[in-house]
C-alpha cells in the first residue's frame, strides 16, 4: 500500500511546498528497493586512490577513517542532467475534482520530482506557460535554487489560454547535452497548440515525458441531470443533459485518449496519465525509470 502521505488530498491543508515534496519523496523511498537511492546521481563502480585534481566531493571519508588513505568513489557514468519542468498553467488547469484542482496536483507533482532530482544531484528548471507568456527559471542545483522553484510554483495561478508558438522559444532552446523535459498538462487545447509544442519538445530532446492530468469526474462523467459546463479558457457555456450525452462523451473520450497515447509513443515520448484522486508515487516511479536510462 502506498504511504498515506502520497495521497494528494492529504496536502490540501499544507502550504509549505518543500515540506510536501520531502514528505512525498521520503514516503515513496521507504517502500522502494535499496537500488533506488539518493546521492550524487551516479552509478558506483569502484574505488581508486586519490590523484591531484580529483573532485574532492567524491572522496570517501569512511574509507579514509579505516585506512588513513584517500580514496575516490569512481563511477561508470556521471548521469547528472538538467531536468526541465514545463507546467501548463492555462485556465483549464483550474478544473477541480473534489477539493483538488489540476494545478494543485501539478504543483505537488513537480515539487516532489524537483526535490527528488535535486537529491540525485541534478539541476532543475521550471517553465510556466500561461496567459500567452512563459515564466522561466533556468536550471540550477543549489538548495536556494530549489527553494526559488518552490516559491514560483506556489505563486502560479491558472488563467488564460496556452501561449502562442512564438512565445515558446525558451522552451525549445537546448542548453545542455543531457536534459530531461517533463511536460505537465491536461492536454486541453483550442486547436493543436499543445500537441505541436510537445512535438517540438520531443524533436529537440529524446528524453521527454508527458504527464497528462485528468479528474475522475472527467474520466467517468459523474454528472447528473441538466448541467451547464463553462470553458475555463474561453468562457463559452454549454448546456447538456448528462444522461443522454454520457455514452457519446465516454466513447469520444476514449478515442481521444487513445490518439494522444499513440501519437506520443510514436514520437518516443513517455506518456503517463494521472488522475487527481491517485497517489503521487506513479509519477516518481515513472521519472526514476526514465532517469535510469541516462
Amino acid at each position: 500500500m502506498p504511504h498515506r502521505l502520497l495521497n494528494p488530498q492529504t496536502f490540501s491543508a499544507i502550504k509549505d511546498l518543500r515540506l510536501i515534496a520531502k514528505a512525498v519523496v521520503d514516503g515513496f523511498l521507504l517502500g522502494q528497493n535499496q537500488s533506488i537511492r539518493r546521492g550524487a546521481g551516479i552509478e558506483f563502480s569502484q574505488y581508486r586512490s586519490y590523484q591531484p585534481g580529483d573532485d574532492l566531493r567524491q572522496l570517501d571519508w569512511k574509507m579514509f577513517a579505516r585506512s588513513d588513505r584517500y580514496y575516490i568513489r569512481e563511477s561508470e557514468v556521471d548521469s547528472s542532467v538538467a531536468v526541465r519542468f514545463v507546467l501548463d498553467a492555462s485556465g483549464s488547469m483550474a478544473h477541480q475534482d473534489g477539493t483538488l484542482s489540476k494545478l494543485d496536483y501539478a504543483r505537488y507533482l513537480v515539487a516532489a520530482l524537483a526535490y527528488l532530482a535535486t537529491q540525485q544531484g541534478d539541476a532543475v528548471g521550471l517553465f510556466v506557460l500561461q496567459k500567452d507568456q512563459v515564466l522561466q527559471l533556468a536550471p540550477g542545483q543549489s538548495t536556494q535554487h530549489l527553494q526559488r522553484l518552490f516559491h514560483q510554483l506556489d505563486q502560479v495561478k491558472p488563467g488564460g489560454n496556452f501561449p502562442a508558438a512564438d512565445r515558446l522559444t525558451p522552451v525549445f532552446a537546448k542548453k545542455r547535452q543531457k536534459e530531461i523535459t517533463v511536460l505537465v498538462t491536461d492536454m486541453y487545447e483550442q486547436t493543436s497548440e499543445i500537441t505541436e509544442t510537445l512535438r517540438k519538445i520531443g524533436a529537440r530532446e529524446k528524453d521527454t515525458l508527458l504527464f497528462h492530468l485528468m479528474g475522475q469526474n472527467e474520466l467517468e462523467f459523474t454528472y447528473q441531470g441538466q448541467v451547464s459546463f463553462q470553458d475555463l479558457e474561453t468562457g463559452q457555456i454549454l448546456q447538456v443533459n448528462a444522461e443522454t450525452q454520457k455514452t457519446t462523451y465516454l466513447e469520444n473520450l476514449q478515442q481521444w485518449l487513445q490518439t494522444i497515447e499513440a501519437d506520443t509513443r510514436k514520437r518516443q515520448i513517455q506518456y503517463e496519465r494521472f488522475h487527481l484522486h491517485e497517489p503521487l508515487d506513479k509519477a516518481l516511479r515513472a521519472f526514476l525509470l526514465n532517469r535510469a536510462k541516462q
